[in-house]
């Protein structure tokens, strides 16, 4: 009977202590790849080719799909507009709801779902594949390598795609509210500029954006150096990364919506 007390005990702190080791690997992980940082911009033809891989091959999906999400932000705020008698007023919904919080949260979950999970299955194949520790036999440093270019161009390149993503929506928006529903554009245009603030919005949006990026991006390569050299760990690691990414980006996105607009 003792013992399987002290069993049920010990299984139920088992999971806790997983994560607080796993999260003590992670910090040291990160202070290495902090450390081995500076040869990714010495060597910085490999950081500019992860910024194509991560950066331009997301370009599609995002200018896409922050088109169709600025028409539908215009078609359903037009909705709710017009019953108040304040359809002049779409424009500057369509920009503040883009640049403040839907640029940067659907920008870096779509950026997680493409680029994350292709980092992280990347460098778990290499893992697998014993590529990595071909490398440290031959004197060269992974981390230096392989993982700080990596974690890097996902860090450059979600601002960029977080921008064009709200590029793109208030375009959508302008289709949908001037084209289609036959809006002022000039009255469109002139409130969205007279209200969008440099500072309070669209500089909020880029810093939420750099923050997701380096999330996003840690976790990727974190996920991919630490998968098992097998093609379930990989696949594993590369739902790990989908999942705790999207997670974190919302939880990131409370906390810093709470101490940027707090003051407002």
């Amino acid at each position: 009977m003792r013992e399987r007390f002290i069993a049920f005990f010990s299984g139920l702190g088992h999971p806790f202590t997983g994560a607080l080791i796993k999260l003590g690997f992670a910090t040291r992980f990160f202070l290495a790849l902090l450390r081995h940082s500076p040869m990714a911009f010495i060597r910085f033809r490999l950081t500019i080719r992860e910024i194509w891989f991560a950066g331009v091959l997301s370009v599609l999906i995002i200018a896409v799909s922050g088109l169709f999400i600025g028409m539908v932000l215009a078609l359903q705020g037009y909705d709710t507009l017009v019953r108040f008698g304040a359809s002049s007023s779409l424009g500057i919904l369509v920009a503040l709801s883009l640049v403040r919080e839907l640029g940067p949260v659907v920008g870096a979950l779509l950026f997680a779902s493409r680029a994350g999970s292709a980092i992280t299955a990347e460098i778990g194949l290499m893992k697998a594949a014993e590529q990595l520790s071909a490398m440290e036999m031959m004197a060269v440093n992974p981390m230096a390598r392989v993982i700080a270019p990596r974690f890097w161009g996902g860090v450059i390149s979600m601002p960029l795609l977080a921008a064009m993503f709200s590029v793109m929506g208030i375009f959508g928006g302008y289709l949908v509210g001037v084209q289609l529903l036959g809006l002022d554009p000039g009255n469109f245009w002139s409130q969205m500029q007279g209200t969008v603030d440099l500072r309070f919005d669209v500089m909020n949006g880029v810093i939420k954006s750099v923050f997701f990026g380096i999330a996003v991006s840690l976790i990727a390569v974190f996920e991919g150096f630490d998968a098992p050299p097998t093609p379930e760990g990989v696949s594993g690691a590369t739902t790990r990364t989908v999942v705790t990414s999207a997670l974190v980006i919302l939880g990131l996105d409370v906390i810093l919506t709470a101490f940027m607009f707090r003051g407002i």
